[in-house]
């Protein structure tokens, strides 16, 4: 038995024409995202419950657990798992992450401070975690990298060919951590944008390649200060979103020195911090 997939399969029925009529195409197969539940677990305790796409949970779970505090060097990790067996019902939605010899849950992989079961879009939960990043960032002001305008909408033109899921379903974001020196892409889809900003932190947090200064975070949805402030972590000196940010993620990203776009279409965007970093 395999893992779970990205994508299913329903049957359902269209209708087409503004009286709603029924067309001749009346039973049809659509392609629809999957959501399903992951437990991320360290040293066998629960930390937490998520709800995202099936795929990339090795990533997501390294993501995750680095932009909150849980882990902090990859000398921290011995082996990151599915448990069970693939004949079981459930294989594939709970992970074990089990720490290297001598370290524990308690000491060394502190207790995330989240509530321990959140939603494909959620984001943080209090005012502590919005504290917390003071404490965990420092300013990325000083960081020198820039770019184009022209790059900027060449990668957006890019995305039409490589967000896969999107293009078959309609509902996953997409998180991009783009190089601009060697047009480097990394992309990840899932129901939950801060799930495809984890999966890519993940990926680069599993590859040494942290901290991403050289690197711009593009995400497909809203800028939301969740996803700002895990990009203030893994030191995203640009994020690019498609959509609007929120003013709470204009305010993280003015306060760390992080450049913020938004609106990114019809051969314009919005710059809402350090617009230096931007060239026409």
């Amino acid at each position: 038995m395999t893992l779970r997939q990205p994508l299913v399969a329903l049957s359902i029925e269209r209708f087409r024409g503004s009286s709603g009529a029924r067309g001749l195409d009346t039973h049809v197969e659509d392609l629809v995202a999957v959501e399903e539940p992951l437990v991320i677990r360290v040293a066998g305790e629960t930390l937490v419950t998520t709800l995202r796409t099936p795929g990339a949970d090795r990533e997501l779970a390294a993501g995750y657990l680095f932009t909150e505090g849980n882990l902090r060097t990859l000398d921290q990790l011995a082996t990151l798992t599915h448990c069970g067996r693939p004949s079981e019902p459930d294989y594939g939605n709970v992970f074990e992450v089990t720490p290297a010899p001598g370290l524990t849950l308690e000491s060394d992989l502190v207790r995330s401070e989240l509530q321990p079961v959140m939603n494909s879009a959620c984001g943080v939960c209090g005012s502590e975690q919005i504290f917390e990043v003071g404490r965990r960032c420092s300013s990325l002001a000083d960081v020198e990298l820039t770019l184009h305008a022209s790059e900027l909408f060449t990668w957006v033109a890019r995305l039409g060919n490589s967000q896969t899921g999107f293009a078959s379903s309609g509902g996953l974001h997409a998180a991009i951590a783009i190089e601009p020196s060697s047009e480097h892409w990394l992309l990840y889809e899932d129901v939950g944008r801060h799930n495809a900003v984890d999966k890519v932190i993940g990926r680069l947090f599993l590859d040494a390649q942290l901290p991403a200064e050289s690197r711009v975070l593009l995400v497909t949805s809203r800028a939301s200060f969740e996803i700002v402030r895990k990009a203030c972590i893994a030191r995203f000196p640009i994020v690019v979103c498609l959509s609007a940010p929120t003013s709470l993620a204009v305010e993280l990203a003015r306060e760390f020195g992080i450049t913020l776009l938004g609106f990114v279409r019809d051969n314009g965007f919005n710059v809402y911090s350090r617009p230096d970093r931007v060239r026409d």
